[in-house]
């Protein structure tokens, strides 16, 4: 099996990193950093960025400063295609706008949650996803039914991909039955991962992307990991897999946002602190996370 490429047409595609944002200690954005940081990433073979998502904490900022970062972003990487913002917002209509604005800046795809505000049923998922689909740009749907209480099932995908709303699926829940069950009904969707802790098995099932956390901390070392996983290299991916999990799983847990950026200070990067109603890391959780980032690094990942 040949590693899948990102390419301008399927920009989903590839490892995709879910930016975290640095910010200064009194909360604002670092926006020189986080260019800084964008560039970084793809130099370390990262495919592409994925502002805006729950690990940018998109939820605290202001309409300002959530366009900022996306401006940013793409003046970083040099290539709107290779950016794909996070659109999620209570209303369809205010997704639709972040989307039109995605668009404006060049960007080659979005993300999109279902609706957030409540536990929507599938008329109006199909709705909000039509909705925001007429912005024009390829929307790669958020499963995440953990915090959205809206599960995108297989059977409800498909229906999504035949609406024409949706180009792949970002799937977060960690089942990787569900990769074979959605190839079944809708095999022209690509499955993108979505959790880092799966990415060797969805791979394995057939994914064609990652929207990834861990690689603010690792790029290269993550990089290498995913093209063994899709390349089916398993002599190469399984050591990698082994010595990298105790740390890639942090990325599945509440603390997710607290966690990786606590492991970029551990290694040198800008991660810095958490808007509230976030807080720091501490006790076994911080110690944890530590514990897991210095293994890594005395394992020799980068």
């Amino acid at each position: 099996m040949d590693a899948t490429p990102w390419t301008a047409d399927r920009p989903w595609r590839g490892i995709m990193v879910a930016t975290a944002l640095p910010l200064r200690d009194d909360l604002s954005v670092d926006y020189d950093a986080y260019a800084e940081h964008i560039r970084w990433l793809v130099d370390n073979g990262c495919d592409g960025v994925v502002p805006n998502g729950s690990l940018g904490e998109y939820q605290t900022l202001t309409h300002t400063e959530r366009a900022r970062v996306v401006r940013t972003a793409v003046e970083a990487v040099g290539d709107g295609a290779r950016v794909m913002p996070g659109v999620a917002a209570y209303g369809s209509a205010e997704s639709r706008r972040w989307a039109e604005q995605a668009a404006d800046e060049g960007c080659g795809s979005v993300l999109l949650l279902p609706p957030n505000a409540y536990r929507a049923d599938e008329a109006a998922v199909r709705t909000h996803f039509a909705e925001v689909a007429k912005a024009g740009l390829p929307v790669v749907a958020y499963n995440n039914p953990i915090d959205t209480k809206v599960d995108l099932t297989p059977a409800l995908l498909a229906r999504l991909h035949r609406d024409g709303s949706i180009a792949a699926v970002k799937e977060f829940t960690g089942d990787v039955r569900r990769a074979y069950e959605l190839a079944e009904l809708a095999p022209e969707l690509d499955l993108v991962i979505g959790a880092d802790d799966v990415v060797v098995e969805l791979a394995l099932a057939g994914a064609v992307g990652w929207i990834a956390g861990y690689p603010n901390a690792f790029p290269a070392s993550c990089a290498d990991l995913y093209r063994a996983a899709v390349a089916g290299d398993l002599e190469t991916v399984l050591p990698l897999y082994r010595s990298l999990h105790a740390l890639l799983r942090w990325d599945s847990k509440t603390e997710f946002v607290q966690s990786i950026k606590l492991s970029m200070d551990i290694v040198g990067r800008s991660g810095g602190p958490v808007r509230p109603p976030r807080s720091p890391l501490a006790g076994k959780i911080a110690a944890g996370v530590r514990a897991a980032t210095e293994k890594a690094v005395a394992d020799g990942h980068r």
